[in-house]
């Protein structure tokens, strides 16, 4: 591993607070990782990033798949030495009820953020122990401690994460790994973007007033941005976040939802 320098993998680092988080993370000198089902294809990667990309590592990762996990860890590995720093930041969403709720619905959401964030800590946790250093942190959410009508899986899967966290935290405690889990209300990603857009289709409003009718959600009357998130993140996988574990971090803007 190059002296002075952490090794990261982002999960999800192609969009969102993912992408955020990977690029607060090369700023601070960190080696960054991106993997994301899309990481692959170089066209849509150099779409999404630019012709010059952001200074990270990106590959095909499919979190739903253990071969898949493991390969791109130990790609990793071979690459730089070890992982410091996982930050899973994958994840689907989708609404059902519960009466008549799909399995594929069900499924999916279950496999990609709750079982896909469990493959990949897995696969990274002895590096970590046999660093004697590490960074775990998980992208939760409000729907993790909060309830929602025809989101019973997200939910569920969203909720699992502060239970698998627990268990990290205590399997890894002597050998200087943390387990964090962040819990943020809307942020204004490209998934938030795409409710917007369905609102806006639905209901003919402007664009503006759909956004404030989101922003409206919470008492600080703004929404939460990818960035805001990332400076935690960057945060509690520093040195400073040593005694930080066990513990997920409400973002909520003062709104549980």
């Amino acid at each position: 591993m190059t002296k002075g320098s952490r090794t990261a993998i982002v999960t999800g680092g192609l969009s969102g607070m993912g992408l955020a988080i990977a690029r607060r993370l090369i700023r601070d000198g960190v080696d960054v990782s991106i993997g994301a089902r899309r990481g692959g294809d170089a066209g849509a990667v150099r779409e999404i990033l630019g012709p010059d990309g952001i200074g990270a590592h990106v590959a095909a990762l499919d979190v739903r798949s253990s071969e898949s996990v493991e390969g791109f860890v130990a790609e990793v590995v071979a690459r730089r030495g070890g992982v410091d720093i996982l930050v899973n930041a994958a994840g689907v969403y989708s609404e059902a009820p519960v009466i008549g709720h799909p399995d594929d619905v069900w499924d999916g959401q279950i496999d990609t953020n709750l079982s896909g964030t469990f493959r990949m800590i897995r696969a990274v946790m002895p590096h970590m122990k046999s660093a004697g250093f590490g960074r775990i942190v998980n992208m939760a959410s409000v729907a993790a401690h909060q309830g929602l009508a025809d989101n019973a899986a997200y939910c569920a899967s969203k909720a699992g994460l502060l239970g698998l966290g627990r268990c990290v935290s205590l399997e890894g405690a002597a050998n200087g790994i943390t387990c964090v889990s962040i819990s943020p209300t809307w942020v204004e990603t490209e998934m938030l973007k795409s409710f917007i857009d369905a609102d806006i289709a639905a209901s003919g409003k402007p664009r503006e007033e759909v956004r404030a009718d989101y922003a409206a959600s919470n008492p600080q009357n703004q929404l939460v941005q990818p960035e805001e998130i990332a400076e935690l993140a960057a945060f509690l996988v520093s040195e400073a976040g040593r005694a930080i574990t066990m513990e997920d971090i409400q973002v909520n803007a003062g709104s549980l939802w």
